[in-house]
């Protein structure tokens, strides 16, 4: 009797450990090759983060990242093998295979500590706190020019991987980069790219810190940060929508998009709180996020809100 209890202990106990469910987060696909780190758009999953599970800023950042110079522009041989066309996330991509005139306005995410030391699509290893940055078609290696047009501020930054493969995203910048642009703490932002003539680098010689575009009068220039404790210009967003499917938040976002009403700001999904948010922005003034709140309620029916994250 006592056998036969211990053996319908066993086998309870066995049958639970079978049945509770384990959750493994499946590895992003490589488009290059298996030692590449992949850039995934970075989200939130806290109200106060912008950043995806456990990427984020390093532990011991350095003291002061608003001296880490910008890159130096340079006449760099391509690498063969990162211009052949590829598929990451059920998209294909077909790089540049020659310098090309480029210049785009979308939205901007960065990664961290999560690709720290890892290898790039180019073979180097990435370094958050280097001036570099990752873009689904530009040549490897190239440098662009980033600006964040809430602020100002802009950088030079050395593409040397590939990403962001989300579509409403442009560009994946490092962590020191973003934090210079100022929304490091926000995790994604409205920038304007523009790709740097490796024939024309001359006005690109100096290496400074990221600067400030000259701006209006009236127009105040962001403060200089002390560590990671900066103030960054009021911005506004409209969330569109809030849906426990990410699959729903995307169909959404194609319906906004067919209708220009985001014409000049990017289209962004942030994940918090078990909910993947539809957001349109950023904007400068809260007077054009209402514009845009009254377009979406007046074409889609939708009750849009405005927030400052």
């Amino acid at each position: 009797m006592k056998k036969c209890i211990v053996v319908l202990l066993l086998c309870t106990f066995f049958l639970a450990a079978c049945g509770s469910p384990k959750v493994v987060k499946p590895l992003s696909s490589s488009p290059q090759t298996s030692n590449q780190t992949s850039t995934v758009p970075p989200t939130t999953t806290s109200k106060s983060g912008g950043y995806y599970l456990d990427d984020g800023p390093g532990d011991n950042p350095p003291k002061d990242i608003d001296s880490i110079p910008n890159a130096i522009p340079k006449n760099e041989p391509y690498l063969a093998r990162t211009t052949k066309p590829y598929k990451a996330l059920g998209a294909t991509y077909t790089p540049m295979t020659s310098w090309q005139p480029y210049k785009e306005r979308g939205v901007a995410s960065w990664y961290g500590k999560r690709y720290h030391g890892r290898r790039t699509a180019s073979g180097e290893v990435y370094d958050m706190y280097s001036m570099s940055a990752a873009h689904t078609s530009l040549p490897l290696p190239s440098y662009v020019k980033v600006t964040n047009p809430a602020n100002g501020r802009f950088v030079i930054v050395r593409v040397n991987d590939r990403g962001p493969f989300k579509s409403n995203r442009i560009i994946d910048l490092s962590y020191a980069a973003a934090y210079q642009l100022r929304f490091a703490s926000i995790g994604s932002t409205l920038v304007e790219v523009e790709a740097i003539d490796p024939n024309n680098t001359a006005s690109y010689a100096q290496a400074a810190p990221a600067k400030v575009a000259d701006l209006p009068k009236t127009q105040a220039t962001p403060t200089t940060p002390a560590n990671n404790n900066f103030t960054i210009a009021p911005q506004y967003f409209v969330q569109v929508g809030a849906f426990k499917n990410e699959v729903n938040a995307q169909a959404l976002a194609k319906r906004v998009q067919s209708l220009d009403i985001a014409q000049n700001a990017g289209i962004n999904t942030v994940y918090n709180d078990y909910l993947h948010r539809l957001k349109l922005g950023p904007y400068e003034n809260k007077l054009e996020a209402e514009k845009i709140v009254s377009e979406l309620r007046k074409l889609l029916n939708l009750r849009a809100i405005i927030t400052n994250q």
